[in-house]
Formats: structure tokens, C-alpha cells, sequence
């Protein structure tokens, strides 16, 4: 539980007390940039109440005096079974948000997954994540020309693996975000007047350059354009609302390394990105930003493992909050879970130190519940028992003396 109080990073014992922190020091327009989901918020909360609905078996008298928490993506050794998940606009909440979050997954031995709308550009990260694992997400545009040209240019920075967002091709309707704007990418005078009162926030992201720009972008837009309205719009514009599994060919042909989908749910488009060429696929409701009313990544994940796991690696995110979260996704079967505003919130309440402590609370949750649960390492939590309200035996009738 969060602690009323906490206003410090050093008081901070979970992601919630980083939230609390990251609502204190953010704009309100920024913190809702973070937190806002779809319509009426039923996916967002719905990703956190699967969690609380699914419990594990423990065992007992296991030799718990060393825990390993390492495993592997595609044959990489990774340290923690998680990834930071592709994020855009994260210089918004802290200056250089990306090479932050690109500097804490390096210093935890995970991978990075940058976003095409990232705040710093693909080789800037790659400099800062020096050989660590480095995935780039793309979102496929209408000018292939442009999207050949970023994975181009992340091959050359060393990017192993390439994310491609399937559900994003109609962007969620964020209301609460739409809010904070008077009309596009000018804040409501209320908001100003926020902003006014967070002149930390604004002298630690605006000064001396100005607002964050897309630094992916930068290539194919004038200088004039280079605003955070300018790349914006052209990805707005740019946005392929045609894409199909045809498209996905295409980048498989141009992509040599691990090609990872991103967005899918439905038991018959894993066996289609297979089909297509795909290495893993992240199961993904994009935290609850695009359809409201979308079923869970780990509802669905039980019988997508069942049927794809020999055939490729399974990620998923959407919720993640707890390590005993992270351990119900790996006893489900899933390789690795993914988080997206756990260490948002952490960058936004102290910079990399946060997003830092993010990893670090996690890491300590996970090893904390392996422990509790009776395994040392991943491969024996993958044998854990859940048992959710679907699968409990139904209660026993009372017994008459």
C-alpha cells in the first residue's frame, strides 16, 4: 500500500509511492499523459484486477539460500526476466528520459525497447546503452521509405531485435488526455496555470532547450517542424492504416535480426505472426490506451503458451506493478513481462535514480516471492501452480454431525 506521506524517492517502498511522487512533481497534463487509459478506463483497471484474481501454490523445505533471477531472451542472458517496454515522449517527465531509462536497463542487465516517438534518437540511446541489449519498436508508416530508413539506421546502431506495434493503428480514444488541451498541443488556461505552479519540473525539462522533440524524427521533418506539434502531426498523418500481414513480409525481408509483434491477443494471429516470420510476439493491450473493453494479456496467456511456447518466445506487458506480478506471468509460461508506466512513474519521480529504484523494487519483490513460493530460479517458478476464481474446486457442502 502506498504511504499518504512519501515525498521523497527515499521514502518510496513500491511503484505506488513512485506514482505518488511522479503526481507531485509532474504538470498535470503530463502526469495525465502517463496515466490516462481509453474512454471509460475499463481496460486499464481491468489489467490490474486480473492480477489480484490469480494465486499461487507455495512449496516448502526447498534450499532458498541462493535465488537466481536470470534467464534468457533469444539466447541472451538477461539478469531479470523483464524488459522496459517502448515508451514515447519521455523527455516530457524527465530531461533525456530516454537515455535515463536506456542507463538503468543497462545497469540491470535488461533489455531497452526504444520507441520510434522517443525524445532521443536511436543512436544517442545506443551510445548510452554501450553493447547492452537495444530493441527498437517501429510504427509502420505510409512511406515505406521512412520506415526502411529507421530499421536501417537502428541495424546500424546495433539494435538486435525490432518491435512492431500492431495496435496502434487507430489511436485510443484518451479523453482524459484530450482534456488538458485547449485545441492541439495548446493546454487549456487551467493547465497553464498548473504548469506555472511546477517551476522545478519546468527548469529540469525545458530549460534551456524548450519543450522535448521527437528525436527519430528530426531526419524527415524541416527544422520549423521540429516541435513536439510538428512530429505529432506527421506521425498522425504518416500512421499506416493499411497495415496487414503483406506489410510484415516486406520488414521481414528488410530486417535481419529478431523480429518481435507487438498488440496481439487473439490465438489466431499468433499462429499468423508465426506464419509471417516472427521470432516472439508481445501480448499487449497497450495498458489500456486503445480499446476499452479489451480482454487482459494474461487472460489469454494461459492458452497462447499452451499451443505456441515451443514455437516461439512469449512476452506480454499491461499492468505490471509487483514482482509477484511478474512471477504469475512466468509460472503462466510467459518468457519475460514488460513494463511500461511502473518505471515511467520511477523517471518521473527521480530521473534515472527512479526509474532505477523502479527495477530495484521489482527485482526485490521477484526474489522476495520466488523465495516465499519455494524456487530458486526461474525454470522452477515456471512450475508454480495458479489457481484464479475459474479454477478453485467449488466449496464443500457442510457435514451434519
Amino acid at each position: 500500500m502506498p504511504a499518504p506521506t512519501v515525498r521523497r524517492l527515499s521514502q518510496a517502498l513500491n511503484i505506488e509511492d513512485l506514482r505518488t511522487i511522479a503526481r507531485r512533481k509532474l504538470p498535470a497534463f503530463a502526469f495525465s499523459y502517463v496515466e490516462s487509459g481509453a474512454e471509460d478506463h475499463a481496460t486499464l483497471h481491468h489489467n490490474r484486477e486480473v492480477f489480484t484474481g490469480l494465486h499461487m501454490v507455495p512449496r516448502q523445505l526447498r534450499d532458498m539460500s541462493a535465488i537466481d533471477t536470470g534467464t534468457a531472451f533469444f539466447n541472451r542472458p538477461v539478469s531479470l526476466p523483464i524488459a522496459i517496454c517502448p515508451t514515447g515522449y519521455n523527455g516530457m517527465l524527465s530531461r533525456h528520459g530516454d537515455l535515463k531509462l536506456a542507463r538503468a536497463a543497462r545497469s540491470f542487465g535488461i533489455p531497452f525497447i526504444q520507441s520510434t516517438m522517443s525524445t532521443s534518437s536511436i543512436e544517442e540511446v545506443a551510445a548510452e546503452l554501450q553493447g547492452s541489449a537495444h530493441w527498437f519498436q517501429l510504427y509502420v508508416l505510409k512511406d515505406r521509405a521512412i520506415s526502411q530508413r529507421l530499421m536501417q539506421r537502428a541495424a546500424d546502431a546495433g539494435c538486435e531485435t525490432l518491435v512492431i506495434t500492431t495496435d496502434s493503428v487507430l489511436l485510443g480514444n484518451r479523453e482524459d488526455d484530450k482534456r488538458n488541451f485547449a485545441r492541439p498541443q495548446v493546454l487549456t488556461l487551467a493547465n497553464k496555470l498548473n504548469t506555472a505552479l511546477h517551476p522545478r519540473w519546468a527548469m529540469e525539462v525545458l530549460w534551456p532547450d524548450g519543450v522535448p522533440i521527437f528525436g527519430n524524427l528530426t531526419e524527415f521533418l524541416p527544422k520549423a517542424q521540429w516541435s513536439t506539434a510538428g512530429g505529432a502531426h506527421f506521425i498522425s498523418q504518416q500512421m499506416e492504416r493499411a497495415l496487414d500481414w503483406s506489410r510484415i513480409d516486406d520488414i521481414r525481408r528488410d530486417w535481419p535480426g529478431k523480429l518481435v509483434i507487438k498488440g496481439l491477443l487473439h490465438p489466431e494471429d499468433i499462429a499468423l505472426a508465426l506464419d509471417h516470420g516472427a521470432d516472439g510476439i508481445i501480448l499487449s493491450n497497450h495498458g489500456g490506451r486503445q480499446l476499452d473493453g479489451a480482454v487482459s494479456p494474461m487472460e489469454q496467456l494461459p492458452e497462447i503458451v499452451e499451443t505456441y511456447a515451443s514455437h516461439c518466445e512469449i512476452f506480454l506487458d499491461s499492468g505490471f506493478r509487483r514482482g509477484s506480478d511478474i512471477a504469475k506471468a512466468l509460472a503462466l509460461g510467459a518468457k519475460g513481462a514488460f513494463l511500461g508506466r511502473a518505471t515511467l512513474y520511477g523517471l518521473a519521480a527521480g530521473g534515472q535514480e527512479g526509474a532505477e529504484a523502479a527495477l530495484q523494487m521489482l527485482s526485490n519483490e521477484l526474489q522476495t516471492c520466488m523465495g516465499q513460493l519455494g524456487c530458486a530460479t526461474i525454470k522452477a517458478l515456471k512450475t508454480t501452480q495458479i489457481r484464479s476464481a475459474t479454477t478453485l474446486p467449488p466449496p464443500r457442502a457442510p457435514q451434519r454431525d
